[in-house]
């Protein structure tokens, strides 16, 4: 009679520890006596207490943070990069069969694509065109986790850290460059004051006297200020003008 309830007491606990519960977001890999049995959705599932197990596999998006390394471009300039990889499992089956840790995995090929891909690239390139090398190392790292069950979803360069002497000679560059545009702004700035001044001097030689009246115009202007006094040399023709402006 002991046994009996005994054995009804490890058969309850057995038939409890059967119960298995997913969430929405999780999916079950199922083996049956070490061997693949199938993949079980979301809810309250069943398996066989000994003969079964089960592995839960996450479906969220998961993000794995590469860490910072070196890496040489291809005009031999090092650089200090870390990227960030998001990506999903698609299928549940082959992440937990094909691959032992799927999360390792992604990072150690994205540091190696990451060396490839810069590896190929002048500094210019990579400074300028994140995005393209991002795509092209989301390339390379897609095309071998396709084969895990893994999607990568996308991959982003968070940092490019260049030597302090690198640093300091892109720089003084910048600043020879900013130097090279304002002398050429200042000198098209005075060639375009110079044509302006040959057209109006042009256009004053036109018109008899009208230089004369231009001057005393300008004198006009400046005697505005009871405090100027100003000596006047001109020629006869111009006195006419001087009386008329004055008036």
């Amino acid at each position: 009679m002991v046994w009996a309830w005994i054995l009804g007491f490890i058969a309850v606990i057995l038939a409890i520890s059967g119960i298995k519960m997913l969430y929405q977001y999780e999916r079950g890999v199922v083996f049956t006596l070490g061997k693949f049995s199938g993949v079980r959705d979301p809810g309250l599932t069943l398996i066989i207490p000994l003969i079964q197990s089960m592995r839960k596999v996450d479906m969220r998006i998961k993000t794995a943070d590469v860490p910072r390394q070196e890496v040489i471009t291809k005009d031999n300039i090092p650089l200090l990069a870390n990227t960030v990889v998001y990506f999903k499992v698609e299928r549940p089956a082959d992440a937990v069969i094909k691959i032992e840790d799927y999360m390792f995995a992604v990072r150690q090929y994205t540091q190696a694509a990451l060396r490839d891909v810069v590896g190929n690239a002048e500094l210019d390139f990579v400074l300028t065109e994140r995005e393209k090398i991002a795509s092209q190392i989301k390339e390379i790292v897609d095309a071998e986790t396709s084969e895990w069950g893994v999607d990568i979803e996308s991959i982003k360069i968070q940092e490019i850290e260049l030597p302090a002497e690198m640093k300091r000679a892109m720089a003084k560059q910048a600043e020879a460059e900013r130097e090279r545009r304002a002398v050429i702004i200042a000198a098209q700035g005075e060639f375009t004051a110079s044509e302006n001044l040959r057209k109006a001097a042009e256009n004053l030689a036109k018109s008899k006297g009208a230089m004369q009246l231009r001057t005393l115009q300008t004198i006009r202007d400046i005697a505005a200020d009871p405090s100027e006094k100003i000596v006047i040399f001109m020629p006869s023709e111009g006195t006419g003008l001087l009386k008329t402006l004055l008036k």
